[in-house]
């Protein structure tokens, strides 16, 4: 892209040495270790350092403009804008055409089952033969026979977005399926991507460190509604107690379809519900029709995902009874509720909210025998949103018969204030066995569970990392469980 026609698109405060416009920009960074021959750089404030530090290093790299908000002292073409963070989306869009423009892009938001409903609604799509990529908190992948390409955020930043984007139709990809964060709506990752589609799956309590207020976050959630282009569709959980708030950001010519269990009225609904350990079924009512449906999955939550993405597949044309046909053998995505080990059934679960926590316990309760017990083993991450600690604490006092605390991802905050603010949730102790750190904790579940027990473990699902506060450590909650019960599940 031209510098002048970067400037064109721009609403910017003051253009500083930038006469030659015709100055070609064949890349973007905002890290100067990272700059090359080339590129714009945009000096971006975050958390712990300033952008605009570091341009005499973007300088050196061989960077030939600036995007920033303070004037530098150097000679390149400088463009000053009021937030470097919420324009960064132009330049990024502009540097690959706007790639969005020519594909079907449909958003998944919500506090919890995104990755899932990303993954259905591929294999929707591919089951009638047509190709569908997948961005999330795995990474991305163009097909589900893909391997995962790591993308570092759930929504990754503009540039990293637009070049995945850009991939995608370079790869004759039509369909995009992407997770959409609240923080990415934020701070305008997705600004310059043209949604055909946006998807809640619910809205639960989390982020508030960086959000505060949920009145806030479900702001930033509904943003991907008012996104939407004409002539899309918007696809609302009618159970979530926010529902209705985000059908009334919706744009007029954009069609609402529902999905519920509660909602009789939802454009999708499901009854007849019932679970065993093999998994969930459950009659399907659409257009007057009763669609019965088996899954392999399990839990309430499940449920709901596959109706988000069985509505997604109606709204796009698809029958229901085939899409489902489709879905009905799938084991769910890793590290949602995953099984590892048949005796004791040992669960590995993502869920880190009050709600998630919650949600999978109470699956992993329908499913427990009646002589064993249901044992949760959990953790809440460093640096995180702490008023959720209590109340996760609560729930796993109220619906597990013993608990284990352990760590998560401590970062830098000290593990044992962690866990004693989660103990602070806790009516009484008498069941709670606080093991600081997790390996050992999962090692205890050994000695603790008994052959019909179920055992929950929870927080990381899928992550083979642990941040602890100097350093990042390799730790998958799945390979020390299997190290410990010596015992795969059977494919």
């Amino acid at each position: 892209m031209k510098l002048g026609e970067l400037i064109g698109k721009l609403d910017y405060i003051k253009l500083v040495n930038c006469e030659n416009t015709d100055i070609e920009l064949t890349g973007i960074s905002y890290n100067s270790k990272l700059s090359k021959e080339g590129d714009l750089f945009v000096c971006m404030r975050g958390e712990h350092t300033d952008g605009h530090k570091y341009f005499r290093d973007a300088v050196n790299a061989g960077v030939k403009a600036f995007l920033c908000e303070d004037e530098l002292d150097c000679n390149l073409p400088q463009i000053i804008v009021k937030s470097t963070e919420q324009t960064l989306a132009i330049p990024s869009a502009l540097l690959y055409n706007y790639p969005s423009n020519d594909l079907n892009l449909i958003g998944v938001t919500g506090t919890n089952g995104k990755t899932t409903v990303t993954h259905l609604i591929q294999r929707i799509f591919e089951h009638y033969n047509e190709k569908c990529a997948i961005i999330g908190t795995l990474g991305y992948k163009l097909d589900s026979s893909d391997s995962y390409k790591e993308a570092k955020h759930t929504t990754p930043q503009a540039p990293e977005l637009q070049a995945v984007l850009h991939t995608i139709k370079e790869n004759s990809i039509k369909n995009v399926a992407m997770e959409v964060s609240s923080h990415s709506l934020s701070q305008n990752r997705v600004g310059e991507c043209s949604f055909n589609a946006a998807v809640l799956t619910n809205l639960t309590q989390d982020h508030l460190d960086y959000h505060i207020t949920m009145d806030n976050y479900f702001e930033a959630k509904a943003r991907l509604f008012e996104k939407v282009k004409d002539g899309g569709f918007a696809v609302i959980n009618a159970d979530d107690k926010y529902a209705q708030k985000f059908i009334k950001k919706v744009p007029e010519n954009v069609k609402v379809y529902t999905y519920g269990i509660e909602h009789i009225n939802s454009t999708l609904q499901a009854k007849d519900i019932s679970f065993s350990s093999n998994g969930a079924s459950f009659t399907c009512v659409v257009d007057g029709r009763e669609i019965k449906i088996n899954l392999a999955m399990n839990g309430m939550f499940s449920i709901y995902n596959v109706l988000a993405a069985l509505t997604v597949a109606y709204a796009s044309g698809f029958d229901v009874e085939k899409s489902a046909e489709c879905i009905s053998k799938l084991h769910g995505v890793a590290g949602r509720f995953e099984v590892i080990v048949k005796e004791p059934l040992v669960i590995v679960d993502y869920a880190h909210t009050p709600d998630g926590l919650e949600n999978v316990l109470n699956a992993a309760m329908k499913i427990k025998p009646q002589n064993g017990k249901l044992i949760c083993l959990f953790g809440c991450g460093g640096d995180r949103d702490a008023t959720k600690r209590p109340k996760m604490g609560a729930i796993a006092e109220q619906i597990a018969d013993k608990v284990i605390l352990t760590s998560d991802n401590p970062r830098s905050e000290n593990p044992q204030q962690i866990i004693t603010d989660i103990l602070a949730g806790f009516n009484s102790v008498q069941n709670v066995t606080v093991e600081e750190d997790r390996g050992e904790a999962i090692r205890l579940l050994k000695t603790v569970a008994q052959k019909d027990d179920v055992v929950v473990v929870a927080g990381k699902g899928h992550e083979d990392y642990q941040i602890l506060a100097d350093k990042t450590i390799h730790f998958d909650d799945r390979e020390e469980v299997r190290k410990v019960f010596g015992v795969l599940v059977s494919a």
